[in-house]
């Protein structure tokens, strides 16, 4: 029985990391978060714990219900894509007219706004329907697969998020020295408009 707790764990620490890995709108600001040092537990908990809650909403269930209402969805794409392509234009705004010591931003957390960091983390995950499609659709099938074990597989799935976004978050602290130039700075807010203007693209064209 051990046994087979612990490798329904690792296959949902597996699971999980695997989905979110892959670089997106919600990685790149809790990387851009974590570099400038601002709100960045706050942020990690925000992602780890709405992940945690919609991976257990897909092992309890929900997942069947959200597929047969399509129609919430595309309002969620609707709003998420809109919030996305909105975020990006500001961070392109700042690669093609720079804030005068932008670069200082990695000193502290005064860098930033922590209630606005917290806000866009929280429309940044709630209003991403790729969120809702890895973590309640995704795994929530994958767990079903293991029957009574299906909740350890969650958490493993859940371990994983926490693991990531933790590492991610703080460990962008090491590129701290490389991002107190201005020009850094201009190289990672242009990844960041870039990505998520592209995918705020494709939730809209799919909406």
């Amino acid at each position: 029985m051990t046994h087979g707790i612990l490798t329904a764990v690792l296959a949902g620490f597996g699971t999980g990391l695997s989905l979110i890995v892959a670089i997106g709108a919600q990685n790149a600001f809790v990387l851009r978060q974590g570099v400038r040092r601002n709100a960045v537990l706050a942020v990690v908990a925000i992602c780890a714990v709405s992940d945690a809650l919609l991976i257990a909403l897909g092992v309890a269930g929900v997942g069947a219900f959200v597929t047969a209402w399509p129609a919430a969805l595309t309002a969620v794409a609707l709003a998420g894509g809109t919030f996305l392509v909105a975020y990006g234009l500001l961070a392109a705004r700042r690669v093609l007219r720079p804030t005068p010591g932008a670069a200082l931003g990695t000193e502290g957390a005064a860098a930033g706004s922590r209630r606005g960091a917290v806000l866009a983390c929280l429309a940044m995950t709630w209003l991403n329907p790729h969120v809702y499609l890895d973590t309640v659709l995704l795994v929530g099938s994958l767990a079903s697969d293991r029957g009574d074990l299906r909740w350890v597989f969650g958490i493993g799935a859940a371990l994983a998020s926490l693991v990531w976004f933790a590492t991610l978050g703080y460990g962008a602290r090491l590129l701290s020295g490389v991002l107190a130039r201005p020009s850094a700075w201009r190289v990672l807010d242009g990844l960041v408009a870039a990505t998520m203007v592209t995918m705020g693209g494709m939730l809209l064209a799919r909406a």
